[in-house]
């Protein structure tokens, strides 16, 4: 069997999503007065990361964290509603050169994840008539189908991306050498470099480097 495989933020959405969601929070006439709470909960770490006192990763999955709060005790069905407003927001900015690839592979009967730090729920409803076979994201825990924020989230990120991928496809005969991956981050690269066909897209500088120097396709 061969994957194909694509990243979320940057590569087939041009955008960064955590800061869409920011927005959503603070204008959303149902939620918005929760904003200044999440918002005063989220300087402390960002200072620190940007005092290089704090990592990148631990940040990531504190905000996640952080921006469920501000959900507590909501249900399933209404977190669904609240991603769904996104839907239409964010495909305008899904880039078209990345989903006639996804497309041309669906033709080609190869099987196609999408791997991503965002939550898995919102993933769900934003490519909403984009088909995976697999989406692996960020998961919401809930209990007595409410938001439960004492279950920390465990942020999809680094080799935790790679991890998830290969668990998704255990007790699958993968042609890796035949297979794809789109990622436009350095931290893309344990992803990018399990198939045979890494495509850099719209690449940071540092993948880039790395994209040119071993002969990768960029778009």
């Amino acid at each position: 069997m061969r994957v194909a495989i694509f990243d979320f933020d940057g590569t087939l959405y041009a955008e960064e999503t955590f800061k869409l969601l920011m927005n959503h929070l603070k204008e959303h006439p149902i939620y918005k007065s929760r904003y200044k709470r999440f918002y005063r909960s989220i300087v402390p770490p960002y200072i620190a990361n940007k005092l290089k006192l704090y990592p990148n990763s631990k940040m990531k999955e504190r905000s996640m964290q952080l921006y469920l709060e501000a959900f507590e005790g909501r249900s399933k069905t209404e977190m669904n509603v609240y991603f769904e407003e996104l839907k239409v927001i964010m495909q305008k900015d899904f880039n078209s050169q990345v989903l006639e690839r996804l497309k041309q592979h669906q033709q080609d009967d190869i099987h196609i994840l999408l791997v991503s730090g965002a939550y898995t729920q919102f993933l769900q409803r934003v490519t909403e008539g984009v088909s995976f076979h697999h989406i692996i994201g960020t998961d919401i825990s809930y209990k007595e189908n409410k938001v439960d924020t004492k279950t920390r989230v465990k942020h999809v990120n680094g080799t935790r991306k790679t991890e998830s991928l290969l668990q998704a496809l255990e007790g699958q005969e993968i042609d890796w050498e035949n297979s794809f991956a789109y990622g436009d981050s350095y931290s893309d690269l344990p992803v990018l470099e399990l198939v045979g066909n890494p495509v850099a897209v719209k690449p940071e500088e540092k993948l880039r480097s790395v994209a040119k120097a071993r002969g990768w396709e960029i778009i």
